[in-house]
């Protein structure tokens, strides 16, 4: 494990092998993207709610969506993965099989999640701990394999591309979900409090919203690669939705991410294309963004019908921003990885014995004490972490895109600061990428409470958001300079 670290956290200068001298004389930008099918079996466990249930249909197949870039100088990936989030331990071995089989190294490739609520777990271990480095379960071990199985078939299908990035704003299916109450009309929390400022959905329609407690970001970023000239290779994008849900129930579905990247490959393909268009959606800075319409709510939906809507919408409109973009034949590539010692959310003692006192007395799983017991367990487990870990943060630079990353459910307004202030003038963010850590809201949003600040679906420290802004920001000056 100590020689793997020594690999992902090895000087950028490290990349991936050099081009022979015939691959050389022709060097420009070079793409290929492919997909692998990431589906678990049925009778795992959908970890998208407080309380695990077993899978028990498939409807339909979750993907480790891959893109490769090269410049003739180093090789970037991008991995979309249609999962809740993955354990830091996942993407290490996926990073460590990339290195190993492709050389590229791990600082070069970035490996996300969705956050799709009805897939299985990627993210705890056999036994759920706080801890940075854990033993992979086989279907974790599956899917790390599966993503660089992908990479491998985007590597093999590299030919040269042409660049392009655009940018929309569709702010009609984004809401924040945390919202200032009318005094007096804040319920208890798990903790038995009622002081707080801010509930998370606090009910769509209702009559005690005040206003949201903070804004939405409703941009659309993504790059597109095509052939020189001609047919479309891939589509990345991101968009800060938290996600869309509306499945059967205990169903796997990749959500509305998945229903976009197929609706997308449809519009962009040249008939019957062959290697197909790959595309993919990444979740933005999502972490207090959902599709509810508080002030509005609209009507019942049947399941996947939101889903659908959400995800053809967004294909539509991004597909038709396609043709009038500026495309150029070179991207040079750059990338920088941090691995910061941030710490974890401290736990104060009168908490601890609430949550040791709660979990003595309360009844189980079929009563409503399940949120209490819930949060008495985490409270425990984060009570017993050590107190730093090793939390990823990454900057990828494509010709003049920089992405950063965070491995947390980020909020809105840290993405919105990000594309301010980054050096590079198309910019955006990418969340759980690189490891899971729960919600990483901006230091303001503590004294107003709500889940998002609970600690157990907060696990780290206040001034984490901070931290991860000031690394990225560095790191964006960094490669800005180097090229």
């Amino acid at each position: 494990m100590k020689r793997l670290f020594t690999l992902l956290l090895f000087p950028v200068l490290c990349l991936s092998a050099p081009l022979s001298a015939e691959e050389s004389k022709t060097a420009a930008l070079r793409a290929g993207a492919a997909t692998s099918v990431i589906t678990p079996p049925l009778g795992e466990p959908i970890v998208g709610g407080f309380t695990p249930f077993p899978a028990e249909h498939i409807h339909d197949e979750l993907h480790a969506r891959c893109l490769v870039l090269d410049d003739g100088k180093a090789r970037v990936a991008l991995v979309v993965c249609d999962l809740l989030g993955m354990h830091r331990s996942v993407v290490v071995e996926a990073k460590r099989l990339i290195e190993e089989e492709l050389s590229i190294p791990g600082s070069h490739v970035v490996i996300s999640g969705t956050h799709t609520h009805s897939a299985t777990n990627a993210i705890y271990g056999e036994v759920r701990t706080y801890a940075s480095d854990i033993e992979l379960t086989n279907y974790q071990r599956f899917v790390a394999r599966r993503i660089a199985d992908g990479v491998r078939r985007a590597v093999n299908l590299l030919r040269p591309a042409e660049v392009a990035f655009g940018h929309l704003d569709v702010p009609e299916h984004v809401f924040n979900r945390r919202w200032f109450l009318k005094e007096g009309t804040m319920p208890v929390n798990p903790f038995g409090k009622t002081d707080e400022k801010v509930k998370m959905n606090p009910g769509a329609g209702a009559g005690n919203l005040v206003e949201p407690a903070g804004p939405v970001d409703p941009r659309v970023s993504f790059l597109v690669l095509r052939e020189p000239g001609g047919r479309i290779i891939s589509l990345y994008s991101a968009y800060s939705l938290h996600y869309v849900g509306g499945v059967g129930q205990a169903h796997v579905s990749a959500d509305y991410f998945g229903y976009y990247s197929k609706s997308l490959e449809g519009l962009l393909a040249s008939g019957q294309q062959d290697p197909p268009v790959v595309a993919m959606m990444a979740n933005g800075t999502s972490g207090d963004i959902n599709n509810i319409n508080f002030r509005e709510p609209r009507g019942r939906k049947e399941p996947y019908e939101q889903m659908r809507f959400v995800a053809d919408d967004l294909a539509a409109k991004v597909s038709a921003a396609v043709p009038s973009l500026e495309w150029k034949g070179e991207a040079p590539l750059d990338a920088r990885y941090r691995e910061l010692g941030v710490k974890w959310r401290a736990i104060p003692e009168e908490l601890l014995n609430w949550a040791r006192a709660t979990e003595s007395n309360a009844p189980r799983i079929g009563d409503k004490s399940v949120m209490p017991l819930s949060y008495a367990g985490r409270v425990q487990r984060l009570a017993q972490a050590s107190p730093e870990t090793k939390l990823p943060v990454q900057v990828l630079k494509i010709g003049e895109i920089c992405i950063g990353t965070t491995p947390c459910e980020t909020f809105a307004e840290t993405g919105l600061e990000f594309r301010e202030k980054s050096p590079f003038p198309q910019s955006f963010m990418v969340e759980l990428a690189g490891g899971y850590y729960g919600y990483m809201p901006t230091p303001r949003h503590f004294p107003l409470g709500g889940y998002e600040t609970w600690p157990g679906t907060n696990n780290l420290e206040p001034q984490a958001s901070v931290r991860v802004m000031d690394a990225l920001l560095e790191m964006a000056a960094e490669v800005k300079s180097a090229n």
